[in-house]
């Protein structure tokens, strides 16, 4: 890179520069949006930072300040540096070199890195990994997570498609709603029962996000004249649509109503997306796999995607 690097931190003030970066870069998603990151400002202490080249942005750095660790992204499912297109290996090689300085004259010790998994990418984007690994970063965490490549993927199962002929025999329909909170009601009452657990949003946070960015996240339900069976959030990044949130009534999961929304959004490339992908299988810091959630999904010919952190100790 020929001209001279500096690292900065994010400011309130960059809010609209940061976003518009956001926008057209190679591997962001609305996720890096600041209006998406700020939602649970109050849990995290905001350190994002941003490099510039000739005083023009040439990266962003979402990030968060754990003690003297940083985190990128602690509130963020990928985190990672969000480049242009113009970004080069060795401009790369260069960024993290200032970055390293940066963070040590920060009083940073170690930076915790969640790069941006490769499906999200618009262009290849993994010249961060390389030059983390140059400046000495180890893996620590790797989860595996699931995505049918759209219009290239194996064909549903033999059950899954049964399924989706069940949700027809039983005059399921698909249709995109805006009741989130009758989704709301059947996904909570799922994963109590079945794990204990809560959504990771609050049904408040998910009706702010979906006010915020009405084109990025959206649901998907399955019902007939009786009313709502099942339903999917997904959330639209870039080349990926994720199913951020399923979940369907008894009498939804035994007519097929998740199949058969899977089926119409994963079959059709519903608004050109190159993927669809289904949340991690894994628990235990990505060491324990739990094998039958990613079988139903390789039953949709899903196929192993990998979620890496890494540990880059900078004093």
């Amino acid at each position: 890179m020929s001209v001279t690097l500096t690292v900065r931190h994010y400011a309130p003030e960059d809010a609209a520069a940061w976003n518009a970066f956001v926008a057209t870069s190679k591997n962001g998603t609305f996720l890096h949006d600041r209006r998406f990151m700020e939602y649970h400002s109050d849990r995290f202490q905001d350190r994002s930072l941003i490099v510039e080249a000739g005083g023009k942005i040439a990266a962003l750095l979402p990030a968060n300040l754990k003690g003297t660790e940083l985190q990128s992204h602690g509130g963020l499912t990928y985190g990672g540096l969000i480049t242009g297109q113009s970004m080069s290996a060795s401009a790369m090689c260069e960024t993290v070199s200032a970055l390293g300085e940066f963070l040590r004259g920060d009083g940073i010790a170690r930076l915790r890195y969640k790069p941006v998994p490769h499906i999200f990418h618009r262009y290849p984007a993994e010249e961060d990994l390389y030059a983390l690994f140059q400046a000495g970063a180890r893996l620590v965490r790797s989860d595996l997570a699931s995505a049918i490549a759209v219009g290239h993927a194996p064909s549903f199962s033999k059950s899954k498609r049964q399924g989706i002929t069940r949700a027809g025999k039983f005059g399921l329909q698909v249709s995109q709603s805006d009741d989130i909170a009758g989704f709301w009601d059947i996904l909570t009452a799922r994963l109590h029962d079945a794990h204990q657990a809560r959504p990771t949003h609050s049904l408040e946070e998910l009706k702010l996000l979906k006010d915020r960015f009405p084109e990025n996240i959206q649901l998907w339900t399955a019902g007939d004249s009786e009313g709502l069976q099942g339903g999917i959030v997904t959330f639209s990044c870039g080349p990926v649509l994720h199913a951020q949130y399923m979940a369907a009534t008894d009498d939804g999961r035994q007519n097929g109503a998740l199949d058969l929304i899977i089926g119409h959004l994963a079959q059709s490339g519903y608004g050109g997306h190159r993927w669809f992908s289904f949340g991690i299988s894994t628990t235990g810091d990505g060491r324990e796999l739990n094998s039958g959630l990613s079988r139903q999904k390789e039953m949709f010919g899903a196929r192993s995607v990998v979620f890496e952190q890494y540990e880059w100790d900078v004093e």
